[in-house]
Order: structure tokens, then sequence, then C-alpha cells
């Protein structure tokens, strides 16, 4: 029955995205205003970038110098209070962009909420699937609006004007074993300054869009999969050149967000650092030539930073993995592993999923 539910639920969603990107239905009362009211359209030289802390999730709402704005990515379903609660506070009434950057329910969990409370412009979505039922809210959501999905791919200009330009640079690919890796990345330059936006993306979508000669200098990049070690790649991160980074974590999350790994890079390049869990929503303002954050730079600790003290194998795979992993094998089957070298030493060999 389970099976035969997956299925059939599959299929739903698969037909519900052929009728969101195949036609566009606009309702008369939905057209994109020319100025949004409130403190947005009011800001006429500043573009603001809003880390809003939503615990472990993402959920960055970026207000533009010449009244527009962009929500990328939504959170937690039980966030949404809490989000709606932000952009209240800043008098939005209209959302011109949503980009939902990957299908995973810590970045689209109250988008469904978000659509149906506010007007929408635009909805940027990557072409992947999930078999969930917040996947499936969101594209109920979208539809009964009346709204088309956009799909969200590399080279896809979503602003291109003379002073800010909102670019897609990943997903390369069409197809990746990862759900991270369909990630949309984003990269916004507001006249001499710029944001890197890499929702969840790893190693290999790191990797394809420094292959694909992007541009991606930049002074603040929001840290990939929430500081995990399978993004922030050492040749990415020197590639970008930020002076400043952003990690949107839960404090005391069950990953051990953001990983040792990860903070020593950070700190080696001697970027100055910012952590939802520990600073609460971050704003960064750019007058177009250089950039004010609202917070001062994280005091960092070995507390702050997950150390990995054991690790699990398969008995009957003979492959260890990270105690975080997705693919974690059943409780019988599980043994503890000290150390790389003891997993190694006993003929195990790493996940390629976790990388541990």
């Amino acid at each position: 029955m389970k099976s035969k539910y997956s299925l059939l639920l599959t299929a739903v969603l698969l037909l519900l995205i052929v009728l969101l990107t195949s036609c566009k239905v606009q309702s008369p009362e939905l057209e994109m205003p020319s100025q949004v009211p409130g403190p947005a359209a009011g800001s006429a030289k500043t573009t603001k970038v809003h880390f809003i802390d939503v615990g472990q999730g993402d959920c960055t709402f970026i207000e533009l110098n010449d009244g527009r704005n962009i929500l990328i990515d939504g959170g937690n379903r039980a966030d949404a209070n809490v989000i709606i609660g932000y952009l209240k506070s800043l008098n939005i009434d209209y959302i011109d962009y949503i980009v939902a950057t990957h299908p995973h329910e810590d970045h689209i969990g109250s988008l469904p909420t978000v659509i149906n409370r506010f007007d929408i412009g635009s909805i940027y979505m990557p072409k992947v699937t999930a078999n969930t039922k917040i996947f499936e809210e969101l594209l109920i959501a979208i539809k009964e609006k009346n709204y088309r999905i956009e799909t969200a791919v590399a080279g896809v200009k979503i602003i291109d004007t003379e002073d800010t330009k909102l670019t897609i640079i990943a997903p390369n690919s069409s197809e990746y074993q990862e759900l991270n890796n369909y990630s949309a990345v984003a990269k916004l330059t507001y006249i001499n300054t710029s944001f890197l936006f890499t929702g969840d993306a790893e190693d290999i979508s790191e990797m394809e869009i420094i292959k694909e000669n992007f541009d991606i200098r930049a002074d603040l990049i929001k840290i990939g999969h929430h500081g995990g070690r399978t993004s922030t790649t050492r040749v990415f991160l020197e590639a970008a050149a930020p002076k400043y980074a952003v990690i949107s974590v839960g404090a005391d999350n069950d990953y051990g967000h953001p990983h040792k790994e990860t903070i020593e890079k950070l700190e080696a390049m001697k970027l100055q650092i910012f952590r939802t869990d520990m600073q609460g929503s971050i704003i960064a303002s750019s007058d177009g030539s250089s950039i004010s954050i609202n917070k001062v730079p994280a005091e960092l600790s070995k507390g702050n930073v997950s150390e990995i003290d054991f690790y699990i194998g398969n008995r009957n795979s003979k492959i260890y993995h990270l105690k975080t992993c997705s693919g974690l094998p059943k409780l019988e089957n599980q043994v503890k592993l000290k150390t790389k070298e003891e997993a190694e030493t006993g003929g195990f060999e790493p996940c390629k999923i976790c990388k541990p």
C-alpha cells in the first residue's frame, strides 16, 4: 500500500510541475506594482540583505536599492510566523522574486504559507522534485494562485540593470546523486559590492561553477549547507575571496553544523564570521561601494564547532559514515568506529555521500 501511495504522489507532483512550468496564467490583481510601499521603496541608495534567524534552516530577504525585493528560501515549516512577522515589520506586502534553492524542508518549509499570504512577482526553482508532503504543498500553493515556476539554472539573469544584477550560477548539470547539489546558487551585485548565496550546494556543484568560469568574487558569502564539511571547498572559497561569511545554522543542531573543518578554512583566510545561532538575524547593508553589518563578528571557540568523536560503519557493506549521514545503516548493522584509521584498517571504505 505504501509503495502504491508513493508512486501516486510522485505522479501527482510531476503532473503539477508540468502544468506550472508549461503555462502562465496571471491574475489581474497580481500585476507587479511599479514600486513597493514601505521602507524598501524608500531606501533609494541602499541594498540590505537580511539573514533571518530560522534556526537550522535558510531564509534570506533582500531589499534592493530600487524598492524591489527578493526572498531566497523559507526556512522550516515551523518558521512561517517568524518569517511573516519579519517581513511585516519591514512593511512588506509584495514579494518581487522568490528563489527556492532546492526542495529540502529546511529551505522551503514556510514558502507555501508565504505564497498564500503575499502576492508574488516571480518564483524560481531548480528542475528537481521531492517525494515529500511539503514539496507537494508548495506546488499546490503556486498553482492555486496561478503562478508559474521559472527554472533556476546556471546562466539565468533574474535581474540585469545598470546598478543591480542577480544571476543564477548553479546548478550546471541536469542530474545529481545528492539533492543538495541541485541548489540554485545566486550572485547579487550592487554597483561595486557583491554577495554570494549558495543554498546547500556541495563540492561537486562548487567545482562545476569554477569549471564554467563564473565570476564568483564576492564581498560576502552565505556559507553552503549551514557550514557542513561537504561544502565550502578551499578552491571555491579562494576563488570567491570574500571578506565576510554568514552561516545560517541552528544552535545545538543534530548535524553538528558548522563543522570544525569549515570554520578552520574561514579562519585561515581571516574572514569575518557571522552566525545566526550565536547572533540572531544578521543584516548586511551596501551603499554600492562598501558593506556594513549590524553585528560584530562572532567570537568562536573550540566549543562552537563540531568535533568528530566517532564514525558509524555498516557491517554488511563495509562502508563507514559520519554519524550525521543520511545513509546510515539500520541499527542492527551499525558498528561504532573511533577513528578513520580504525575504520580503514578494518576494511571499511568511506561513504560517497557524507565523505567522512
